[in-house]
C-alpha cells in the first residue's frame, strides 16, 4: 500500500485519469492533457484561535 495521498483530479484540465510519475514522491502525470505535476506539503499554518465577532463569545470558528 502506498503512503502517498492521491489527487482527485488534474489541476490543469480537471480530468481524473492520473498516475504516479516515476520522477519521485508527489509527482503525478495526467493521461488526458499529457502534463506532469508535483504536489508538495509545505506544513501547517500557525494561526491562533479566532472568535466569531457576531457570537456571544462561546463559539469558536
Amino acid at each position: 500500500m502506498s503512503e502517498r495521498a492521491a489527487p482527485f483530479y488534474c489541476p490543469y484540465c480537471g480530468d481524473e485519469d492520473l498516475r504516479p510519475n516515476e520522477t519521485g514522491h508527489g509527482a503525478w502525470e495526467c493521461a488526458a492533457c499529457n502534463r506532469a505535476f508535483q504536489l508538495k506539503f509545505l506544513g501547517l499554518l500557525t494561526r491562533g484561535v479566532r472568535r466569531d465577532p457576531n457570537s456571544d463569545g462561546g463559539e469558536e470558528i
